[in-house]
């Protein structure tokens, strides 16, 4: 059990390590959700972006040595900047 400790203009709480390793809250971002009853606390899952790194290895070995062209001259071209008053 725990109470609120004042932090500031805001309030706090300690939770204990063993509830923390349990409930995997450490070292990650946390999610709050006011509940009916209370609130809950927990991890958020960010899995959006596991395995990115290793499709893009996928892909870009799969085409080792073929550039697009047509997408960087067109990314490097600034021919229109010149014209243009700063």
């Amino acid at each position: 059990m725990t109470t609120l400790t004042k932090i500031g203009n805001s309030q706090g709480i300690r939770i204990p390590k063993p509830l923390i390793e349990q409930a995997h809250l450490e070292n990650v971002s946390l999610e709050l959700e006011v509940l009916e009853n209370g609130l809950l606390i927990k991890p958020v899952n960010n899995i959006g972006r596991d395995g990115w790194r290793e499709n893009i290895e996928k892909v870009t070995a799969k085409h080792k040595g073929i550039k697009d062209e047509g997408l960087l001259e067109e990314l490097l071209n600034d021919n229109d900047l010149e014209d243009f008053e700063w």
